[in-house]
């Protein structure tokens, strides 16, 4: 696989907004909001996709990736009220780093319109 630039921001090679770190997920703000929360956490070995993913030898780190989401969802105060989940995967699906990256997106009533 192609180092991304996720790679070099878990390097501390590019600067990040972190919001949340583990030894194996780093969560920090997107360049790039969607949401006036919009928060990337990835997982510290590279994946490229969801299609990459084998449940029985990722599903441990699966969990750390939600876990990680709701303890962001904690920290920017929004969990009771409520938040967004978004994996995208593959050209059509939207990806763009292949790197797999859960986007968490909050702050305000969001809408749905994945066109």
């Amino acid at each position: 696989m192609a180092e991304t630039i996720f790679t070099k921001i878990i390097r501390k090679e590019i600067p990040a907004q972190i919001v949340y770190e583990t030894d194996s997920i780093l969560a920090f703000k997107d360049i790039n909001p969607k949401a006036p929360y919009h928060i990337l956490i990835i997982p510290k070995i590279e994946i490229p996709d969801l299609r990459s993913i084998d449940g029985v030898i990722h599903s441990e780190l699966l969990g750390k990736l939600i876990d990680a989401a709701n303890k962001v969802a904690e920290i920017l105060g929004v969990k009771e009220k409520g938040y967004r989940i978004v994996i995208n995967c593959g050209e059509e699906g939207g990806q763009e780093v292949y790197h797999l990256h859960l986007h968490l997106l909050a702050g305000k009533k969001l809408g749905w319109n994945p066109a």
